[in-house]
């Protein structure tokens, strides 16, 4: 998004000091959650975010929220071993395509509901034109063994666990997960995302 859109009566008004795109926010942050000396396999995560027809949303925003490589949070205070400089927080605003793309690590597994290890995953919030609420979704490795054991991935029907199961790719030696994300159900039945009330 290039400039203010104020006829729009919920925004999208994302790039104004909402997104790396907008302003100089990179200490704040950034869609690149990497850090110097940030332990862990670097990987790529990337797709578009979609409505109803298969049209990317060019002016969304998708923000992640995500464990460092041994399932910790950030939390601002330093404990042994723990590099505080990754924040475990990012922010991208869609390209005109609806494309979106972070540079980060993967995430280590975290306890869940009744203590059960939940498998490697990004929480995701999705912010776009005419919706007065983010929509909250996560994103899982489409090749992580965890999967079959994880207690909320379990919570979501077999059949729609697709939609967040980002899928592996291999490009120039670096690895991408590719994972688009569609606000609702396609005309010819293409399924949205899963999409959690928190």
């Amino acid at each position: 998004m290039s400039e203010l859109t104020p006829s729009q009566t919920v925004g999208p008004f994302f790039a104004y000091c909402l997104t790396p795109a907008g302003y100089s926010t990179r200490a704040i942050f950034s869609n690149d959650l990497n850090v110097p000396g940030l332990a862990g396999e670097k990987l790529r995560i990337e797709g578009r975010v979609l409505d109803g027809d298969g049209v990317g949303i060019p002016d969304a925003m998708v923000e992640i929220w995500q464990a460092d490589a041994d399932g910790s949070y950030a939390h601002g205070v330093a404990e042994p071993g723990s590099n505080i400089a990754f924040k475990g927080f990012g922010r991208c605003g869609s390209g005109p395509d609806g494309s979106y793309s972070f540079s980060t690590i993967k995430p280590g597994r975290v306890a869940g509901p009744g203590g059960r290890l939940q498998a490697p995953h990004l929480g995701v919030n999705i912010f776009a034109r005419g919706l007065l609420k983010q929509l909250v979704t996560r994103i899982y490795f489409g090749d992580e063994s965890a999967n079959e054991t994880d207690p909320i991935l379990a919570l979501v029907p077999a059949e729609r666990r697709a939609t967040l199961l980002a899928k592996p790719e291999r490009r120039n030696g670096a690895k991408v997960y590719v994972l688009d994300l569609r606000l609702q159900e396609g005309a010819n039945g293409e399924a949205e995302t899963v999409f959690f009330e928190v």
